[in-house]
């Protein structure tokens, strides 16, 4: 039989990059011993009174369709919190409520890019980045991060990458995998080339409120950005909310339009009952991702402190999220090796940071997402592991 073109996009090395995740399920599946740290779902429930707030919904009878875009209120209110955090002026119309992050990513990048058009991602960059771009016809150029092992933005690579064909720039502020929060120097060096280029910026935000110290920045607060600058974001991380697939986009009220009718034709609404429970949601936001913050950062001191012991590693501590790259090139394996030699030895699953680009290359992603316990006893095997390839006590 025959497929469409596109599918040959939607697949590739960030697809197999999961396997070792998969292998990890499968493993607990069976009650092996293993500590799964390969992907970022928290280990905790989400928040009782927005569990009660999808249930009352259900019990009253909200089940039918809803508005496509989104119900007012929830509009009104992801639009309140982005003022707030960034001083914009929005409204419920700069506003779509979509099926979480990716969904967002999706449908932003189905608007805004096509065949022909190139997109330039700072990497490391999330696993799905480039198929969601593929899925257009535009092509991903990848700019590399500095050189200096910090995994900050390069600004003279950004520039360098822009030709006649670039028609965008996709930035994740934090960054999945290494945690990295942008300056507010390197948002305005993005910004500046977004501006005298006459570039869209897709700004994935989702980690915006597990930054652990300091005020977070968006780049459509900058001058000149809020008309080029879509901003994608959810409850998925903040809130331990993954599997209620909630989020939005934040953009040009002309951009929502386009998005409206996208989602249209594709999901036609989402339920009525998750928007119920993620405007609780919003509405405990201060209380509830302060407690993620002090969550996780407790979580990476405990994991990154028994992981500084092992021989041949070096953890870089995130300045958000849940997730830390460990640098284990010192090893003499490739992160591949790694990871897998890891799960095979020792019963934990890590990422092979690659797959998030070449600058990852010889790193591995670790997630906080179980208890300090297990992380402990990770952190414990990880370094058994170390000294079984070193010999180093």
């Amino acid at each position: 039989m025959r497929f469409a073109s596109r599918v040959e996009s939607l697949g590739g090395g960030s697809v197999t990059a999961w396997d070792i995740h998969n292998a990890g399920k499968d493993a607990q599946a069976r009650g092996e011993d293993v500590i799964v740290l390969s992907v970022g779902d928290p280990d905790f429930s989400t928040s009782a009174p927005i569990i009660d707030a999808a249930v009352a919904a259900l019990r009253s009878g909200d089940t039918h369709y809803t508005t496509v875009a989104g119900r007012l209120a929830l509009r009104k209110a992801v639009a309140h919190q982005q003022t707030r955090r960034t001083g914009q002026v929005l409204d419920e119309d700069n506003v779509l409520i979509v099926a979480g992050t990716q969904n967002g990513l999706f449908s932003s990048c189905q608007c805004l890019f096509g065949p022909g058009d190139e997109v330039i991602v700072v990497e490391p960059a999330y696993l799905t980045y480039e198929a969601t771009i593929g899925a257009t016809g535009a092509t991903m150029v990848r700019a590399a991060a500095t050189a200096d092992g910090l995994f900050r933005p390069d600004i003279a690579a950004i520039e360098k990458a822009v030709t006649s064909k670039t028609r965008g720039i996709l930035i994740a502020n934090p960054c999945n995998p290494t945690g990295v929060v942008l300056s507010p120097s390197e948002l305005e060096g993005i910004a500046d080339i977004a501006r005298r280029h006459d570039l869209w910026v897709v700004s994935d935000e989702v980690y915006a409120d597990l930054v652990f110290d300091g005020q977070f920045s968006s780049i459509a607060a900058l001058p000149g950005m809020a008309e080029r600058t879509v901003v994608v974001g959810s409850l998925s991380k903040s809130h331990a909310m993954t599997g209620w697939r909630i989020g939005w986009i934040i953009a040009p009220k002309e951009l929502i339009t386009h998005a409206d009718n996208l989602a249209l034709c594709s999901l036609y609404g989402i339920a009525g009952f998750i928007q119920e429970a993620a405007l609780c949601g919003i509405a405990q936001t201060e209380e509830i991702t302060r407690e993620m913050r002090e969550i996780y950062l407790k979580r990476c001191q405990v994991l990154c402190d028994h992981i500084d012991h092992a021989p041949g590693l070096k953890c870089l501590r995130p300045a958000s999220g849940m997730f830390a790259l460990v640098d284990v090139r010192e090893t003499g394996l490739t992160a591949h090796e790694f990871a897998w030699g890891l799960f095979k030895a020792e019963g934990v699953s890590v990422l092979d940071a690659s797959a998030f680009g070449p600058s990852a290359s010889g790193y591995v992603r670790v997630a906080f997402t179980v208890g300090e316990d297990q992380l402990a006893e990770a952190g414990r095997r990880i370094v058994r592991y170390a000294i079984s390839l070193t010999g180093q006590a």
